[in-house]
């Protein structure tokens, strides 16, 4: 097996922040250019592999010898701790940290509630959604209005809870803590946040087992009834996942993609005059912002070779995402936004079986955001510069904590 200096642990010491809201950081070139599988120091103590390319990235993450289970020795966390390792391995596995048939069974049991056909059927109520809280953005009192409360978080907070059966009212508690959660704070900070919102979660689906109603969950339990057991844990497990993972992103997402298309006016042009051209839009946003870098670890369970590299067994291995991304290898003039280009191959949503289960329902929640924003508020602009921004560089998930428009 192939191996060089690129073992050496000379990269920075991640995770480290975005010195432009609008690119990579700059270590993240030099690495792709001139060690693109290279070890790395993280924050948390340790090593891990990073690797930086599209291709490598692309085999690494469809590769069935790299591990997702985030409970095994040696798997690279940027907040690993003991505590926070102990926490993570007295808890069933998302399905996120599931692996071969365990996985496939997993997801198999749900991939049905994000059929194309299903989502068209919940598209005229996310539209309702959507302009129910444009409305509320035209009738405010003053300005300028902040796009990240009165839009950005509300849209998806509301879709996922409608499609889990989760309560809205309770949208405060499980957005503070998702927040608190994908936060670079204290990491008792964190666990404190995992307990409460599981322990949430645990009571809703107890409440839902007594009496399930048409949702996904009430469908998972009548489902898993007639098979002979209801899976509690697993359902929980379940419910955690798409709850953080259904807004949290979404939500980042439609911000960034107003600041990216109002900073780029050319661009916003395209869709405005064509919203036929939105869906590439929304792939050349989900690209060019890529919020979940790092976020993509694996664990070796063989050796393998990568890029020319030996990656031993045990040996931890992170795909930076957001580099992959900005690789003019698999796309031309990378640091320029172009909704034309075509970005479907982009790694935004992972790839290979782990690949964003939600990825469509996505997608479409940014297309309706995008165009009925656009086509009924078409002075929007930003009421600050972008540069004074708070953007996100102490999370996890990429985005801003505020943004401010009027028109």
């Amino acid at each position: 097996m192939a191996n060089s200096a690129a073992g050496d642990p000379t990269g920075p010491k991640l995770p480290i922040e975005r010195g432009c809201p609008f690119a990579p950081p700059t270590a993240y070139e030099r690495l792709r250019e001139q060690a693109p599988v290279n070890k790395v120091r993280l924050t948390s103590g340790g090593e891990a592999w990073w690797v930086s390319r599209h291709e490598e990235g692309r085999a690494v993450l469809a590769d069935p010898r790299f591990s997702s289970d985030k409970r095994k020795d040696g798997f690279p966390l940027f907040t690993l701790d003991a505590a926070t390792l102990r926490q993570l391995r007295s808890r069933p596995p998302l399905m996120l940290g599931m692996d071969g048939a365990e996985h496939a069974a997993a997801r198999r049991a749900v991939i049905g509630e994000f059929t194309v056909k299903r989502l068209a059927a919940l598209r005229p109520r996310v539209q309702e959604i959507v302009d129910r809280f444009i409305d509320r953005v035209l009738a405010a009192d003053q300005r300028p209005v902040d796009l990240v409360q009165a839009l950005a978080l509300p849209v998806p907070s509301l879709v996922i809870c409608e499609l889990l059966g989760v309560p809205y009212t309770d949208h405060d508690f499980f957005q503070s803590r998702t927040t608190m959660m994908v936060s670079r704070t204290s990491p008792e900070d964190r666990r404190r946040a995992f307990a409460e919102l599981h322990a949430y979660l645990d009571g809703l689906v107890t409440r839902k087992e007594s009496a399930p109603g048409d949702d996904l969950f009430g469908r998972q339990i009548a489902r898993q009834g007639r098979q002979g057991t209801v899976d509690h844990a697993g359902l929980v497990s379940l419910a955690f996942l798409l709850l953080t993972a259904g807004h949290e992103t979404t939500a980042n997402m439609i911000s960034l993609g107003v600041v990216g298309l109002l900073s780029h006016p050319q661009e916003l042009a395209l869709i405005t005059a064509d919203p036929d051209k939105t869906p590439m839009a929304v792939e050349e946003l989900l690209r060019f912002f890529t919020i979940a870098d790092g976020v993509t670890s694996r664990l070796a369970t063989e050796d393998v070779e990568i890029g020319g590299v030996g990656i031993r067994a045990g040996e931890g291995v992170i795909v930076s995402t957001l580099s992959a991304n900005w690789d003019p290898a698999a796309f031309k003039d990378p640091a320029e936004l172009d909704i034309e280009r075509g970005a479907r191959h982009h790694l935004a949503f992972g790839f290979g079986p782990h690949q964003c289960l939600g990825q469509n329902l996505a997608r479409m929640e940014l297309q309706i955001v995008f165009d009925t924003l656009f086509r009924r508020i078409p002075t929007l602009r930003l009421a600050a510069p972008v540069e004074d921004l708070p953007f996100k560089n102490d999370a996890v998930i990429y985005g801003v904590h505020e943004l401010p428009v009027t028109w």
